[in-house]
């Protein structure tokens, strides 16, 4: 009996430590997507809201271009040297960039160099995430119990909204409390000057992490990269797909809306946030039920359940949302937030159960942020582009999801299920 409570104790501590990180380089990360509007007028020349937007939300998805060499980088040294050295690693490269976007001069000060400079920030950003996320799911769902990889795998998803949730709530006191002139004057760098902070209460709770070591790829006379390539491009490729329908979903419905919202509706960015910050709350208490759910009944399961969801309610939603009343919005966020959960559930244990230990990392890291570069970080840019290219077709953003998801659904029926397998 004392093993088993050593190892409770031990899994408790690796939950925190797993999920604890991704709350906060996530709150780094998307803070800067609650401020686009802002950010736009500060850093981008005066021209009309759109092309602003479109410029704002270009730079938000050049971070995502840095995330594959990140996940390249980190990966190698979590498959070499173990969770921890990447993990904590990721931490400090995100919180140091975050921190320095709060200093930045404008382009009303510098021109174009001020977009420059954001630029180069967000690249150091994205190379940090491209190591984190994937790093803690491995950490997290190799240390789970037997029968629980779902519910333990799903709390890196946990911290990743709370993350986000973290910065919608702090982009929405701001906004109410601020008038609109101090919001664009300086308001807008206080969310970013929690950086520092934020690198500090990470390193200190991943400064104890147990783990066990991964088995050496170079013990084979090769390199992580180098055999995931060789023997797993298919089920990369199957990752690629499905985390495409997981990138739109996330950053379509739950980073981008209220910038849409505010820019094509006129909802008050107040509004659309503490809407946003809602269905945040409530999909974060549903991700580690529905983590339970998958271990009980099945990845694919509640997978198929989520994507075919999307598909037949995002129209509807959208239709109640665009009454552009908060109570619409919230009714539309939260029914949202209820599929969204079930995805963030599955995708974690579904993930790491597709490679061997030895290159789990790696392999991960690659093909998901392979992924988020191409189609997820391009969302709120893509949708921008198609209302504007539709003649201001609104309804654009949600039939790119319903589409997505209608691809993710055909790839979904070849992967096979594995959540009775034994972990390698």
């Amino acid at each position: 009996m004392k093993v088993n409570a050593n190892t409770q104790k031990f899994n408790t501590k690796s939950l925190i430590a797993g999920f604890s990180g991704n709350i906060l380089e996530w709150y780094d990360f998307t803070v800067y997507g609650f401020f686009a509007t802002v950010i736009g007028s500060q850093f981008f020349p005066h021209q009309d809201k759109v092309t602003q937007l479109i410029a704002t939300f270009g730079i938000f998805a050049a971070g995502y271009l840095m995330r594959p060499l990140g996940g390249v980088i980190f990966g190698n040294i979590g498959d070499r040297n173990g969770r921890k050295t990447a993990l904590k690693a990721s931490v400090i490269l995100m919180a140091i960039p975050t921190t320095l976007i709060a200093f930045l001069p404008t382009y009303d000060s510098i021109g174009w160099y001020a977009a420059l400079m954001l630029v180069v920030l967000r690249l150091l950003q994205g190379l940090s995430v491209g190591g984190e996320f994937t790093g803690s799911i491995s950490f997290l769902v190799e240390e789970a119990p037997d029968g629980k990889r779902g519910f333990f795998g799903s709390w890196s998803t946990f911290g990743v909204f709370g993350g986000i949730l973290l910065g919608s709530a702090i982009a929405s006191m701001v906004t109410s409390l601020l008038t609109k002139a101090h919001l664009h004057d300086w308001g807008w760098r206080l969310p970013f000057l929690l950086g520092a902070v934020i690198g500090v209460v990470g390193l200190f709770l991943r400064k104890d992490i147990d783990e066990d070591k991964p088995e050496s790829a170079l013990e084979k006379g090769k390199i992580p990269l180098a055999e995931f390539w060789q023997n797993y491009k298919m089920k990369a490729f199957k990752i690629i797909i499905i985390s495409w329908a997981f990138g739109v979903s996330v950053y379509l419905l739950f980073i981008y809306l209220p910038a849409y919202l505010h820019t094509f509706h006129n909802v008050p960015l107040n509004e659309a946030l503490s809407a946003h910050t809602l269905s945040i709350a409530v999909m974060m208490l549903l991700i580690p039920l529905f983590g339970l759910l998958n271990d009980k009944v099945g990845r694919k399961t509640v997978l198929f359940a989520s994507l075919i969801g999307f598909v037949v309610f995002t129209y509807p939603l959208f239709s109640v949302m665009f009454r552009n009343t908060y109570q619409a919005i919230a009714i539309s966020m939260v029914a949202f937030a209820v599929l969204e959960a079930m995805f963030q559930s599955v995708i974690p244990a579904l993930m790491t159960e597709m490679f061997p230990k030895r290159i789990r990392y790696t392999g991960l890291s690659v093909s998901y942020n392979l992924s988020m570069a191409i189609f997820g970080g391009t969302t709120p840019m893509i949708s921008t582009w198609l209302v504007k290219v539709s003649g201001g077709n609104v309804w654009m953003p949600a039939w790119y999801l319903i589409v997505v998801c209608i691809i993710a659904i055909v790839v979904t029926m070849f992967i096979p299920e594995t959540f009775k397998n034994k972990l390698d």
